[in-house]
């Protein structure tokens, strides 16, 4: 009898990775698809971060490095940290891994233990959750809403947290919400962990330098909380470098040696010509990185705009990240063409089919009553889905449910 190990038989497949690879399959049969399931900028590797990996190349850096990275690229991250976030880690305290993913389920399998509590706050990145499973922790939401701009207060924190909470995790600008968090609401929270003394963080800040409100805030930067925050950040968003892989933390000594232990057991160091790269990239002109984030506000504006003209679509303006994440719950109960809509999950399936228009559920974010969409794409392809959207939606209020 052929039988999976528990783990990976009670592991859900990633919604947006699922909705990507679907989508592909639909357009390689000649459907025309407009896809905003991603969170993948739409611009190319800037230049002078390719000619440091041609390079790289040509010099040679072909062979195994530490499993935390190259000393100078973990010199260069530490700069980094103290130049731009006013935080000071040595290059022992930074890890680097393939992609910012692995450097969060590295933090978390070696803080959470089986039945330890981890907070979510909700909608939260669709891999947390199925990485406190691999962990046998213990899921904790904390919901929020529009209205709340997706934050959570103290006063929820605090009632969540129990004598089992082990981690909080959460991003900021946050994916899939665009939510960012002031220095005075990171802060406040802070204040809250830290009168629970076995409570620690991650803090996911791979959309940095996508942040339309002028600052990006650390949680890492109150020195009272400090020593208990596992800062998580890579090259992906800000540089426009998906595919090349490096993610990396700044943590307390002994959380970085806990990451060098387990990565070097299953994947080792990320790749040689990356790593090389990414010095290029983190010590560069930023000119690139800021040209991306203008075009994000403009497409951000673009889309909020047009969704003004949607009857029935809730949500609220993102400060970061590139994502929207409307509340689809008024069309819940209502039907066309023999497809009722009962939750996000059919609102995503009924966008594909009806509309040729590719999202995600909010279900894998832990919320029900919304769906995602990228505006990483060009401003063509937005005008186009915003309008398959308005007309699929359209479809929906103007037909109600046939009475049996």
């Amino acid at each position: 009898m052929q039988e999976l190990a528990k783990r990976i038989a009670n592991l859900n497949e990633s919604a947006t990775i699922k909705m990507a690879q679907l989508t592909r399959e639909l357009k390689s049969q000649g459907r025309d698809i407009i896809d905003l399931s991603l969170g993948e900028p739409d611009f190319e590797t800037p230049e002078h971060i390719k000619a440091a990996a041609k390079k790289a190349i040509d010099d040679g850096f072909t062979h195994y490095t530490p499993v935390a990275g190259y000393l100078d690229v973990r010199k260069a991250i530490a700069e980094k940290f103290m130049r731009e976030n006013g935080l000071l880690y040595t290059p022992e305290q930074i890890v680097i891994s393939t992609g910012a993913k692995q450097s969060i389920i590295n933090a978390v399998l070696c803080l959470v233990n089986p039945g330890d509590e981890v907070i979510l706050p909700t909608p939260f990145w669709v891999s947390y959750s199925a990485m406190v499973k691999l962990a046998e922790g213990t899921i904790v939401e904390i919901p929020t809403s529009i209205e709340s701009d997706f934050k959570i207060t103290p006063e929820q924190l605090e009632k969540a947290i129990t004598p089992k909470t082990k981690l909080i995790m959460f991003s900021s600008p946050c994916n899939p919400t665009g939510t960012v968090y002031t220095k005075d609401e990171l802060k406040a929270l802070a204040e809250v962990v830290a009168r629970h003394e076995n409570v620690y963080i991650i803090s996911d800040e791979i959309y940095e330098h996508i942040n339309f409100t002028g600052q990006h805030a650390s949680m890492a930067q109150f020195d009272f909380i400090y020593d208990r925050v596992v800062t998580v950040n890579g090259l992906s968003k800000a540089y426009a470098m998906t595919g090349w892989r490096l993610g990396y933390i700044g943590a307390p000594l002994w959380i970085a040696k806990a990451c060098d232990k387990i990565q070097g057991q299953y994947t080792s160091a990320t790749c040689s010509i990356t790593q090389r790269a990414a010095i290029a990239a983190l010590e560069g002109d930023v000119e690139t990185t800021l040209t991306m984030k203008a075009a994000f506000l403009r497409r951000r504006d673009l889309v909020f705009q047009m969704m003004q003209n949607i009857k029935g679509l809730k949500f609220n303006n993102p400060q970061g990240a590139f994502y929207f994440f409307p509340d689809v719950s008024n069309y819940f109960g209502k039907t066309y063409n023999g497809n009722t809509i009962n939750n996000a999950d059919d609102m995503a399936m009924y966008l594909l089919n009806e509309g040729n228009l590719s999202v995600v559920t909010g279900s894998a974010f832990g919320d029900q009553n919304c769906i995602r969409f990228s505006y990483a794409t060009s401003d063509d392809k937005l005008v186009e889905a915003m309008k398959r959207l308005k007309i699929a939606l359209e479809k929906l209020i103007t037909q109600e449910i046939p009475v049996s």
